[in-house]
């Protein structure tokens, strides 16, 4: 009879839980929709520059420093990883071409979206939730302005938008950095390690990470200002709204790296078949 009853709830709990789990699913996909057609239909108008333009300096301008930091390691522990198996092969010529392959298709984008996320996420989940407890965004409303228009549109386009470009500095300082590795080091030759990298990337690598890279800066947008925008009251309710911002947009950004990996791996050998590396 006990273990029934333990079963009956650990049932209830877990039915409770998913029913929680869909409802929130529904109110992002709602909220998320509200963005995203605001965003397509609303021309830029000079008031809209004025709330764009702000976002776009502390979100683009402001995280250079962390890419170029970042970027510019984790091309350099590529490489240190890297070359000794690639002289054991005999092959440590062509270290671009594992470095640039590595940053340019998977690392950059990814990179890029995680750092954004932790610089810019947390601050605009707290900025909305701070707005939400002191009921601005309430007030918003009773004068009869759209809030997601006002507050979460700029915010989300200057995500979309900067995203790329900031995906376009980490590709660059991380091919860098294996270079500084490779060449200056462990004595790598300059030439072969441009070359190899020039012939393994192509235009097809570095529009994939860049498309890769939009859908990351929709997604820290939108689950950031989501969660900000449904945050509990009090100071405790906006720190638990930046903690899940950030485990949710990471979580989303990984597996939509998968997915999308998935999807353009198969487009790409559907139109031009199978690549060798080497």
């Amino acid at each position: 009879m006990a273990n029934d009853v333990l079963m009956e709830g650990a049932i209830g709990r877990l039915g409770r839980a998913t029913l929680d789990f869909l409802e929130s699913l529904g109110d992002f996909a709602h909220f998320a929709a509200r963005a995203v057609g605001h965003a397509v239909r609303c021309p830029l108008r000079r008031r809209d520059l004025q709330r764009l333009l702000p976002h776009l300096f502390s979100i683009g301008a402001l995280s250079v420093p962390v890419i170029l930091i970042t970027g510019v390691f984790v091309g350099m522990v590529l490489a240190i990883q890297a070359i000794e198996q690639f002289k054991a092969a005999g092959l440590e010529n062509r270290m671009g071409v594992i470095v640039s392959l590595s940053v340019v298709r998977e690392l950059g984008p990814v990179l890029a979206g995680v750092m954004i996320l932790g610089r810019v996420g947390g601050a605009l989940t707290a900025e909305l939730g701070t707005m939400r407890v002191t009921e601005q965004i309430d007030a918003l409303r009773s004068m009869g302005s759209d809030p997601i228009r006002v507050l979460v549109v700029p915010r989300f386009l200057a995500c979309v938008l900067l995203t790329p470009v900031l995906t376009i500095y980490c590709n660059l300082v991380g091919v860098l950095g294996g270079w500084l590795i490779s060449v200056p080091i462990f004595r790598i030759a300059n030439w072969a390690y441009w070359h190899y990298m020039q012939v393994a990337v192509e235009t097809w690598d570095i529009g994939s990470g860049l498309f890769k890279s939009l859908f990351f800066g929709a997604t820290i947008g939108l689950v950031s200002c989501y969660k900000g925008f449904n945050c509990e009251q009090g100071a405790r309710g906006v720190g638990k709204a930046c903690t899940e911002s950030f485990v949710a947009g990471f979580v989303v950004i990984l597996i939509l790296d998968f997915f999308i990996a998935l999807l353009l791996k198969g487009l790409y050998e559907a139109i031009w078949g199978f690549k060798l590396i080497f």
